[in-house]
């Protein structure tokens, strides 16, 4: 019977879990994708977006976009696009899924190592529902999160059954499940370290064996371990991810990783102004900060080592759970503008939930209401943070909503501005976009992107001369922003200045030789201004056949030019076929502008004219 009801308080703790998940990540159905890295790794991925093919599955294992290699979690959104297409909905729910699914597994795996039932329950509600874990769930890029830490617990899983009963099958599992979660993202790397610290509590294996052979046991753990760091180091510095570094003194990096630990610490307990990105506001922090910030860690440590001398060894592998998960996102090695990074608690606040779950029966075990407290204190935690969980999922609608909040809990923060920019340019909103782009700009001069993209948006309208000097100055920033370049070629042309624009479209071409809009810009300028065509007429139209081919002649625009330079070199039949296939394709994408203009081309075409508009 006994059996029997504790069978159904298991059942009910899983059930409870589920439900109080979903109810804490229940506006997720609302939200979008975002502008930040959402379109890098789905929207605007091409390899993503085709699911799986050759060509795909073969870009999956080879390519270092996004400055990582993580095979699985590229084929992971591959298998969404293929299911769902770009349906943000069900890839917010395949997140909230793996969510879920890790929430379960922790609490079976604490369960089955600690038997000590309401306690691991008790974690398991702080992973599912604390707010600091909102980004890891709500921002589909961090599928590569609740992915890789799947298999982190699944590893964990395989190592509690080998550790039950040893076995080359059982440890082959373990290593296998461990690769699979390197390749949906290399933070797994610590994993043997925790391992290490499962032995010694609760699995309580130092008692049994030897530390030396704990150690040995998990050598092709450390081997994975060092081959996926070595893997991840180079990538990201091929491809200019650890680029900060150079601007961050190591000691401005030690301070800032002191001050981190405590700062997650701090957010932990009071997750308040959680936000995207909390930028580095400068190369110097305040002296007492990194100060205060070692002297709590070193007494937070002291302490525990002490007291894990006296039966609460569940300290220690909480404590060196939290410190040791974090090292390789801490900033000592900077990838990207983060100073920290609420994704980065995923796993790591683990470690400190296990502390609060383990210490909360001791420290109340002589006072009189403890039983009333327990019931009281876990429910209005688990309450008080579905509540702010909801809230802080509101500021992940879109992007709006998402730049919004982090500029308004932060400074100085560049990055968002130029976010914020580029979602108000997509909406029309140019004036706002020009606003914000300034504004980043003012914090990060020398930012390529922001110099094309205000270029752009200033083209956009016709501020011509100003968009020039911006894109002029993206360029040199960036000779490789090829479109910055063409932005630069249409704005000369449009300014007049035809020779410069030639030489700019064809510094385009020498980046990328089947650049169309390129190809296009240089032949669209030869058919309309006959004598900068060194008396070739024929060389416009090989120029705007070779775009139309690359096309495939479904480029209204390109067919216009086409059309164009057909009737500058006296090819009226061909004009007038031509023409007609691009009033077509403009009939067909509404683009009233081009149909009206075609109209009167192709009037003009079948009279045998050819007059420049």
């Amino acid at each position: 019977m006994k059996n029997r009801t504790k069978k159904q308080y298991v059942l009910a703790i899983y059930l409870s879990l589920v439900l109080a998940a979903l109810i804490a990540f229940e506006p997720l159905r609302h939200n979008d994708f975002i502008s930040y890295d959402d379109a890098m790794y789905v929207t605007d991925n091409p390899s993503v977006n085709q699911g799986f093919t050759l060509d795909s599955l073969r870009w999956a294992f080879t390519t270092t976009h996004a400055s990582n290699w993580h095979p699985l979690t590229w084929l992971s959104h591959m298998l969404d696009c293929r299911l769902f297409g770009l349906n943000p909905f069900f890839h917010h729910l395949i997140n909230l899924l793996l969510h879920i699914t890790n929430t379960l597994l922790l609490f079976w795996v604490l369960k089955k190592m600690t038997a000590a039932l309401w306690q691991s329950a008790f974690v398991a509600a702080l992973f599912a529902l604390h707010p600091l874990h909102v980004e890891s769930v709500a921002w589909v890029a961090e599928r590569k999160d609740v992915l890789s830490s799947l298999f982190w617990m699944l590893s964990t899983i395989a190592y509690i059954r080998y550790t039950e009963r040893p076995g080359p099958y059982r440890y082959s599992l373990i290593i296998l499940l461990f690769a699979l979660g390197l390749m949906a993202k290399p933070m797994l790397v610590t994993l043997p370290f925790v391992l290490l610290l499962l032995d010694y509590w609760p699995l309580d294996r130092f008692q049994k064996s030897k530390t030396r052979r704990l150690i040995l046991e998990k050598l092709p753990l450390f081997v994975l371990t060092a081959a996926s760091s070595a893997v991840t180091y180079l990538v990201q510095k091929t491809t200019g991810a650890t680029e900060m570094v150079a601007n961050l003194p190591l000691s401005y990096r030690i301070n800032n990783a002191l001050v981190s630990y405590v700062s997650y610490i701090a957010k932990m307990f009071y997750p308040s102004r959680l936000t995207v990105l909390y930028p580095h506001k400068a190369i110097t922090l305040p002296v007492w900060q990194p100060i205060i910030s070692i002297l709590l860690l070193i007494a937070i440590t002291a302490a525990i080592i002490y007291l894990a001398r006296h039966q609460q060894r569940y300290l220690l592998t909480g404590w060196f759970w939290y410190l040791g998960t974090l090292v390789p996102v801490i900033g000592l090695v900077q990838v990207g503008k983060q100073a920290l990074a609420d994704r980065y608690t995923y796993l790591p606040s683990i470690g400190l939930f296990i502390i609060l779950a383990w210490s909360f029966p001791k420290l109340l075990a002589k006072f009189p209401y403890r039983k009333l407290l327990f019931r009281i204190l876990p429910l209005a935690a688990v309450t008080i943070l579905i509540i702010c969980t909801r809230i802080q999922l509101s500021y992940w609608r879109n992007t709006f909503t998402l730049c919004n909040r982090a500029l308004a809990v932060t400074e100085e923060n560049s990055v968002m501005h130029y976010t914020l920019a580029n979602a108000q340019r997509t909406a029309g909103s140019i004036d706002k976009a020009i606003t914000h782009y300034r504004r980043a700009l003012q914090l990060e001069p020398n930012h390529s992107r922001t110099h094309g993209n205000l270029g752009f948006s200033l083209l956009q309208k016709d501020r011509l001369e100003e968009a020039v000097k911006h894109l002029q100055h993206a360029v040199r920033i960036d000779p490789d922003y090829i479109n910055a370049r063409y932005n630069l070629a249409l704005t000369l042309s449009k300014l007049g200045s035809l020779d410069e624009a030639i030489s700019q479209y064809r510094r385009v071409l020498q980046t990328d030789p089947d650049y169309p809009a390129a190809l296009n810009g240089i032949a669209w300028i030869l058919c309309t201004h006959p004598d900068l065509n060194k008396h070739d007429p024929n060389q416009a139209i090989e120029l705007a056949k070779r775009a139309a081919r690359l096309t495939e002649y479904k480029n209204p625009d390109i067919l216009d030019t086409l059309a164009k330079s057909y009737a500058e070199a006296g090819k009226f039949d061909m004009a007038v076929t031509t023409a007609e296939l691009a009033l077509k394709l403009a009939a067909q994408q509404q683009n009233y502008e081009l149909l009206t203009h075609l109209r009167k081309q192709l009037k003009l075409y079948k009279q045998g004219k050819n007059e420049i508009p």
